[in-house]
């Protein structure tokens, strides 16, 4: 049940970031209600997050920990981290859009941040499945998972560059390729959160 919750947190995260990063949606909805969609989108990312950090186990991973638990729950946890960071950046990016005076790098440090922590939990999760299968098994529905979560974070990544402020303007540096990498990651981890929805349980 837990494991259908966290991935449902993920699907509806991303379906709401892709939907924030959609052409003209901001110009449908305002600068606002576009904020406030990546807001929302990004609390969803952190419960997710939350309860996949829950499923790795408690206590922390200690010596008698596999590799691959060890890897997973490092993952979860940089993860978890990132997801917060992202919360602190759509909400100052939603401040900012009703008049409060944040800095543009109040949104863009933390947003730069998150990516980096989703890179490196995208990596050490990608350790844990191949610690598991294999490098290459296109068969294994959590190997397609978690590579699509790394191509998700490698976007996510390529976003934060693109959204870096340009101190002589002002200006984002590349807002195309701010919003192109935030609508592709998004729509990377909307299917990453597909692959690992378990099947309903049998009545």
């Amino acid at each position: 049940m837990r494991l259908r919750r966290e991935s449902w947190g993920f699907a509806i995260g991303s379906v709401l970031f892709a939907l924030g990063a959609w052409p003209g949606y901001a110009n449908a909805v305002g600068v606002t209600l576009d904020n406030l969609t990546y807001f929302v989108g990004s609390l969803f990312f952190t419960t997710a997050a939350l309860i996949q950090l829950l499923l790795t186990g408690r206590p922390l991973p200690h010596r008698g920990s596999s590799q691959a638990a060890r890897f997973d729950w490092f993952a979860a946890a940089i993860q978890f981290v990132g997801t917060l960071l992202f919360n602190v950046s759509t909400l100052a990016a939603l401040l900012q859009s009703n008049g409060a005076e944040i800095s543009a790098r109040m949104v863009w440090r933390p947003d730069a941040y998150g990516s980096v922590a989703f890179l490196i939990a995208s990596g050490l999760a990608v350790v844990a499945t191949t610690d598991r299968e294999s490098l290459w098994d296109p068969n294994a529905r959590s190997w397609w998972s978690t590579w699509f979560g790394m191509a998700g974070s490698l976007a996510f990544g390529a976003s934060a560059i693109g959204a870096a402020v340009d101190p002589a303007s002002g200006e984002l540096r590349n807002a195309a390729i701010a919003n192109a990498g935030t609508f592709i990651g998004a729509l990377c981890f909307l299917t990453a959160a597909v692959l690992a929805l378990p099947p309903r349980p049998a009545r």
